[in-house]
């Protein structure tokens, strides 16, 4: 009994989460998720202000698609750069729908406009996360996510995923309930690097989760299997 309750105790600090990391997509795109959520293996959305003006429509219409193909967190960017702005901006997107998580980007403005969101109830994701330290101060506001992002940090000759790593370690330490979300994912290999370190979710581009459902030996066993098939007496 003194061991099951030792080892317990070792369970809890360490936080072991019995949940799968989830799996957002990375776009605005409306065909990509649709086509994704159609696999069955879709958690959310992230969207930021780059991807939303490759569309070509209003940013109104997309939320009200989105929404309506996701059954999940869904990360709306605010573009005011200070506090008043982004919180104002903010209430105005968590009012388009109950599952409207709100970007905030790192910095002083941001943390301060966190930490009013977080009292009154309202997500935040902190959004362009390049260090560890940047996602401490983001929990400690009150963020309700944090995104480091790990390929923009590979293009500058940096790990990325030691972001991820250190902040994942620094939030057992201290039992911090804000969820990392592995962002910037630039290939397959990502994903499971984020998955080996502990990430929350990682929101993923529609052509990485592509990616991630391929393999030669796959798709030369099918091949094998049909052309073996054919030879069966009809």
């Amino acid at each position: 009994m003194q061991l099951i309750g030792y080892c317990g105790k070792i369970l809890k600090r360490a936080r072991i989460n019995p949940d799968e990391m989830k799996i957002y997509i990375d776009t605005a795109n409306i065909e990509e998720i649709r086509e994704a959520a159609s696999w069955g293996i879709l958690d959310g959305v992230t969207t930021n202000p780059t991807l939303v003006s490759k569309e070509g429509k209003k940013f109104e219409d997309i939320v009200k698609e989105i929404f309506k193909l996701v059954e999940g967190p869904i990360s709306l960017e605010v573009v005011s750069l200070d506090c008043d702005g982004m919180v104002k901006e903010a209430n105005e997107l968590a009012k388009t729908n109950k599952n409207a998580v709100i970007k905030i980007p790192m910095c002083i403005e941001g943390l301060k406009a966190i930490k009013i969101l977080s009292k009154e109830g309202i997500k935040t994701n902190c959004t362009l996360i390049f260090s560890a330290n940047q996602a401490l101060l983001a929990a400690k506001a009150g963020a309700t996510y944090v995104s480091p992002f790990v390929g923009r940090l590979d293009d500058i000759g940096q790990r990325g995923m030691t972001v991820v790593e250190e902040t994942k370690q620094i939030f057992n330490n201290y039992n911090i309930k804000t969820q990392i979300i592995a962002a910037s994912i630039r290939h397959p290999i990502h994903v499971i690097e984020a998955a080996k370190a502990g990430a929350d979710i990682a929101t993923i581009p529609f052509k990485v989760l592509e990616q991630m459902t391929k393999h030669s030996l796959t798709d030369a066993g099918i091949k094998k299997f049909l052309d073996d098939w054919k030879k069966v007496p009809k």
